[in-house]
């Protein structure tokens, strides 16, 4: 852990200046740096007043548990950009893998539940994203379609460094690049999105009740991924 992290608060107020490449925090005038000492520079000034806001907020010791948004911004500058293909293709690869393509083969009730619920999102996938994944039944894994993968790693390639550290979030803890598209296109409410990642876990649950431990773990997850979702959104807005 860096030793600004473990700094106590010294400054007064905290502002937000315009920068050549975005949007940099100053704390009393002082520009505030990632743990690898690059400017924290962001692409949006909503993004930037939202870093500012989680600063102004520490009081005696700086807690970084409680500033989720500096630190993917800090992910962005200090580890996506400098590794954006290899986080581009880690993140694509889960398209050959998709949660929504496996699919249980017993029961009939939990088969039907989920082509209910996730058929749609994969339509979604092939109208809006142009890639077609196909459900699979069993653990087993199929390879998907190349056309299919490859129209959808190009769309994760596409991704800013701030937009994939955010993007990141969304499919890893989801399990579903779809998913992680759903919510990144705004064409679901992420809520909605993240209950759709948890139907298996939802229906074990319905059938022989809730893991205290398993329940405390997915709501951690959930909080995860509804910051992640606001990062993204952040990365876009003026």
């Amino acid at each position: 852990m860096s030793d600004a992290w473990k700094a106590k608060r010294f400054w007064k107020e905290s502002a937000v200046v315009p920068e050549a490449e975005g949007f940099g925090i100053q704390l009393d005038g002082r520009a505030v740096k990632t743990p690898a000492k690059r400017g924290l520079v962001v692409p949006t000034r909503a993004m930037a007043e939202v870093i500012a806001a989680e600063w102004d907020a520490q009081e005696g010791e700086i807690n970084p548990h409680s500033m989720p948004a500096t630190k993917t911004a800090n992910a962005a500058i200090d580890k996506v950009a400098v590794q954006h293909a290899e986080v581009a293709d880690m993140l694509a690869a889960y398209g050959d893998s998709d949660l929504l393509c496996y699919r249980a083969d017993h029961p009939d009730e939990l088969v039907a539940l989920q082509a209910a619920q996730w058929d749609p999102m994969l339509d979604w996938g092939a109208d809006a994203l142009g890639a077609r994944l196909e459900p699979r039944a069993g653990v087993m894994h199929v390879p998907q379609d190349k056309k299919a993968l490859d129209v959808l790693s190009a769309r994760t390639h596409a991704l800013t460094s701030f937009e994939l550290a955010a993007f990141h979030d969304l499919v890893s803890l989801s399990g579903s690049l779809i998913l992680g598209f759903a919510v990144a296109e705004a064409a679901h409410p992420p809520d909605a999105v993240w209950t759709l990642s948890r139907l298996d876990e939802i229906w074990q649950a319905e059938q022989w009740g809730k893991d205290d431990e398993a329940e405390a773990l997915a709501a951690l997850k959930r909080s995860q991924f509804l910051h992640a979702s606001t990062m993204f959104t952040l990365c876009r807005e003026t």
